[in-house]
């Protein structure tokens, strides 16, 4: 089956999908979205993400015309219609269809997307040696804990990291470690997880919440703080969390290896839980690296 698409009632082949070219989403990245991954078929943690995207539709005062219950619904259907094992569901919701003005169109009608696109597993040979990172100064809006469209900053500092031949790029803001381009950030010092606090600086993870509860709940020291960038240079360990990654260990940052052995110890407990997890919520567990 070809990757999918869900356009405002209708589900199609991705490549036959349209939207107007007055959108907002499209005009002025006038909306908001969602990724939700699956393991055998199963969403995991739905209803976070879709209460995430809530309060991000809520924070820019965007309506959300479907109930839980509703997105759940059309979401099984495109996992039924795509029948992938694991599968990669992107929900956007913009503010809709309207003559270009930076005023909100009254009254606003929504439109919905999605696209189901099958996913492969990260590389395994990645999660034992680790990847690359470099620092790069944080230039996105101050609203970063809303999953907004406007992602020209993130793209923009992915590239040049890529560029430097670097899997993600660690940004710092006001001498502050914030996030990634695309996951968030935990340091390892002394057997305790380190990883900024919440704010309108970062986005609330949902893989990132998830570890940190297993962490607790394996009784490793979670400290939520700020960090100045030079710890980053000062760790046993080093770690991206993420919907597409898992718990990916970082190898080297600017160039410079990190700690000792990748994955280091405490990495290697929170991925474990991580895998458990997915086993005990979605029924599935993905291949053992």
């Amino acid at each position: 089956m070809p990757n999918i698409a869900y356009v405002n009632g209708q589900f199609s082949p991705l490549e036959q999908a349209t939207i107007s070219i007055e959108d907002r989403g499209f005009q002025f990245g006038d909306g908001v979205y969602e990724v939700v991954r699956t393991y055998g078929g199963v969403p995991f943690r739905l209803y976070d993400h879709l209460s995430r995207l809530e309060s991000s539709a809520r924070a820019v005062s965007i309506p959300v015309p479907l109930s839980r219950a509703d997105w759940e619904a059309l979401i099984r259907e495109g996992l039924q219609r795509s029948d992938f094992v694991s599968c990669l569901v992107y929900i956007q919701l913009t503010r809709g269809v309207a003559p270009r003005s930076h005023l909100f169109p009254s009254p606003a009608k929504p439109t919905v997307v999605m696209t189901f696109r099958e996913i492969s597993e990260t590389d395994g040979v990645l999660r034992q040696q680790g990847v690359s990172v470099v620092t790069l100064l944080d230039l996105r809006w101050g609203r970063c804990s809303i999953k907004s469209l406007n992602l020209l900053a993130s793209v923009l500092a992915k590239q040049e990291a890529s560029d430097a031949g670097a899997a993600e790029a660690i940004l710092v803001k006001d001498g502050l470690v914030t996030e990634g381009c695309s996951s968030n950030v935990c340091l390892v010092r002394d057997g305790a997880i380190i990883t900024p606090p919440l704010s309108d600086q970062l986005l609330a993870g949902v893989t990132r919440a998830t570890v940190l509860e297993l962490a607790r709940k394996a009784r490793i020291v979670v400290d939520e703080r700020e960090v100045p960038q030079e710890e980053l240079t000062q760790v046993d360990e080093l770690f991206l969390i993420g919907t597409t990654i898992e718990v990916l260990p970082v190898a080297a940052l600017n160039g410079v290896p990190v700690g000792g052995r990748t994955p280091g110890p405490v990495t290697q407990v929170v991925s474990e839980a991580f895998r458990q997890c997915i086993l005990s919520e979605t029924g599935q567990l993905r291949r053992s690296d």
